[in-house]
């Protein structure tokens, strides 16, 4: 049966993938965004070394910011490289998407060019994919119509191989979200000037609003102004293009409506935490076709003269690509390639959820809302948690959460007679079979294997054995592979995941059952023959 040969992606590390590139438009300078995505590089990329070097207004490429060693920031930092020598780096090697990879079986010729460089030393590389130090990665990053504004180049991968597929992609997604960064950090900066020009120069008000209209018309970015204080809070009265083409509205009817009014309802919240100054927040906008756009908004107070009343701008910028980028990877993260199902992580963190570690004696009751001198929740017992209960337990209500340990009988055979191919064939189909028999809510996942696991709320011991039933008769029939057909059977235990266990002990307890079941049947088999 085929592996997923990529490394395993820790949903833990999509995590910090994420919080990083979140904080790369918090920086308050375009220094610090530059020494922001190095230091997020080395941090959540997986390499020792990065460097940004930022196009120059001449074209030539300036060494802006070096991450993960003191000896290639004091050789490197504040050097230029020629436009020439890059675009000859940038057309040379292997493509990997929008990367470029130079093998130093190529790069030897550029050594002695103008571009600043730094290599690692180490040994000679012992098998075919193995980081020498010698080769070179660069990221190209660019602005939104196309120009090349940036490179980011990696080196001394900590586990010295070259990025596998994963590990390419969430490079190439970093080098994106970082040019979205820097485009942000020019605009911020224009929108600073603008601002501070509008404080200063009192005498030059006019130059000034125009400076700001201009910049707010046209800015990339939606953009909105919005009153402040009293009864007309958040009322729109003005709108940039980028916001109208954003939303599919126009200017006419936003300025008819409150900023919340075009908030999903589930982020109102998200949108009342963010709505101060200097607010920052990740919520979704209702498009006018009644779906839902991700964007990333930011508040700042702008007073509309020195002593006059006080107005909130709106900086809204698109992040739906970046979302959809960050749901694949956690997908692939939390769900088994071969079958598409919940893999053994996702189970384990569904089933940790729905626990705690109450001790065995605690009375069982429903925890009641307890709040602090702070208007905050206080800890324990347990805030909005219900105890799961075997269904069995004194005092329960006679329904639980039934853990249901599957295990293919057989299915070793097809594997060893028809190959691994048909193998993956005939687990594709089981899951297929799986997912049907059971509700919307419930969860069918694989443990690894031929082992599956299902989880079915509200059930009870005869509806947990009746759905037993109805699955181990979705798997019998005989499955299509290679033009012919086999069959496997299946073997349930029933479990039931109950506060105060370990999630270890509630699916050995399902999985002994399941050994029970089977020996019973097999030695019901022996007797009967």
């Amino acid at each position: 049966m085929e592996t997923d040969t990529e490394p395993y992606v820790h949903l833990a590390s999509l995590r910090e993938l994420h919080e990083v590139v979140s904080r790369l438009n918090t920086a308050r300078s375009m220094a610090d965004t530059l020494q922001a995505i190095a230091d997020g590089a080395v941090r959540t990329l997986g390499f020792e070394l990065a460097a940004v070097n930022l196009v120059r207004p001449d074209g030539d490429l300036l060494v802006a910011a070096v991450a993960g060693s003191p000896g290639a920031e004091a050789l490197m930092a504040g050097r230029t490289g020629s436009r020439d020598a890059w675009e000859r780096r940038l057309s040379m090697g292997e493509q990997w998407g929008e990367l470029r990879f130079i093998p130093h079986t190529e790069g030897w010729v550029l050594d002695h060019d103008d571009v600043p460089q730094w290599h690692a030393t180490g040994p000679a590389p012992r098998y075919p994919d193995e980081w020498h130090p010698m080769d070179r990665l660069f990221a190209p990053m660019y602005s939104f119509d196309g120009e090349l504004i940036a490179v980011l180049s990696v080196d001394k991968p900590r586990n010295g191989r070259r990025p596998g597929q994963w590990g390419r992609e969430a490079i190439r997604f970093y080098a994106t979200q970082a040019a979205v960064a820097i485009g942000n950090a020019r605009l911020r900066a224009n929108m600073q000037r603008a601002l501070a020009r509008l404080e200063r120069e009192q005498d030059a008000l006019r130059a000034s609003e125009e400076s700001f209209r201009q910049a707010f018309e046209y800015a990339p970015s939606g953009m909105a102004v919005a009153e402040m204080g009293g009864d007309s809070h958040g009322r729109l009265i003005r709108v940039n293009d980028a916001l109208c083409r954003m939303l599919a509205r126009p200017a006419s009817q936003l300025r008819r409506h409150f900023f919340a009014d075009l908030v999903h309802p589930d982020d109102i919240g998200v949108l009342l935490r963010s709505s101060a100054e200097g607010g920052r927040a990740e919520l979704r906008l209702i498009h006018r076709d009644g779906g839902t756009l991700w964007v990333s908004l930011r508040n700042s107070v702008v007073a509309d003269t020195a002593d006059g009343p006080r107005f909130l701008l709106i900086h809204v910028e698109d992040i739906e690509e970046r979302k959809r980028h960050e749901q694949a990877l956690a997908h692939r993260a939390s769900h088994d390639a071969l079958t598409g199902l919940p893999n053994n992580a996702e189970l384990r963190l569904r089933l940790g959820n729905r626990i705690c570690a109450r001790p065995r004696e605690t009375p069982v009751r429903r925890s009641t809302d307890v709040f602090d001198g702070f208007g905050t929740p206080a800890p324990p017992p347990y805030d909005h948690h219900e105890h799961l209960l075997d269904p069995d337990t004194p005092g329960a209500d006679g329904k639980g959460l039934a853990v249901l340990f599957c295990d293919l009988d057989g299915f070793k055979s097809i594997n060893d007679r028809f190959g691994h191919d048909s193998g993956d064939a005939v687990l594709r189909e089981v899951a297929r079979r799986l997912r049907e028999c059971v509700r919307d809510d419930d969860t069918v996942a694989r443990l690894g294997g031929d082992e599956f696991v299902v989880l079915a709320d509200g059930l009870g011991p005869a509806d947990a054995s009746d759905l037993a039933v109805r699955l181990r008769s979705a798997v019998i029939p005989p499955i299509r592979i290679d033009g012919g057909s086999v069959r496997v059977g299946a073997s349930f235990g029933i479990g039931w995941a109950s506060c105060g266990l370990s999630i270890e002990e509630i699916l050995r307890s399902a999985d002994q059952r399941m050994y029970i079941e089977k020996r019973a049947r097999s030695h019901g088999r022996r007797r009967a023959g």
